[in-house]
């Protein structure tokens, strides 16, 4: 079976339930995030520097809910400079250009995440953190002392 337009659209029509509910529950999809940064990683070449894109969506997402502030607005700001690069239609080296194409959107993206990485390694420590108890022990129950 080929892959083509079709086969796509049925794809993305095939997950909009579960992403209507995934809407309503922030938990989930900062779940989806995370396994979303694991599967990036695997992508060849820019694989590493894809796979921090949940997260730096995560962080922006969690700074204009003010429900994380430790970072720097110039932070924020680089990233959402470099995520107008990727989008915007004038690029140094045009998209249609197969492969070569994204070489440039990817070098934006990278050094952006370069020069924010400390900021992006202390907000997954946060985030890391703010899960853990949630994991350990279901809701209402202590974990009883050994």
């Amino acid at each position: 079976m080929a892959f083509d337009i079709n086969s796509a659209k049925a794809a993305l029509e095939g997950g909009m339930s579960e992403a209507q509910e995934l809407i309503r529950d922030p938990a989930k999809i900062e779940g989806l995030l995370v396994n979303m940064e694991a599967a990036l990683k695997n992508v060849p070449v820019a694989g590493d520097t894809l796979s921090k894109v949940p997260l730096t969506v995560s962080l922006i997402k969690s700074y204009i809910t003010k429900e994380y502030t430790e970072v720097s607005p110039k932070v924020i700001v680089s990233l959402l400079s470099a995520f107008i690069y990727l989008l915007k239609k004038k690029d140094l080296i045009a998209d249609n250009i197969p492969i070569l194409g994204q070489v440039d959107d990817i070098a934006v993206l990278g050094l952006a995440l370069n020069f924010v990485e400390p900021e992006l390694n202390a907000y997954a420590q946060w985030r890391e953190q703010k899960s853990a108890p949630a994991a350990e022990a279901p809701a209402g129950e202590e974990r009883a002392e050994a």
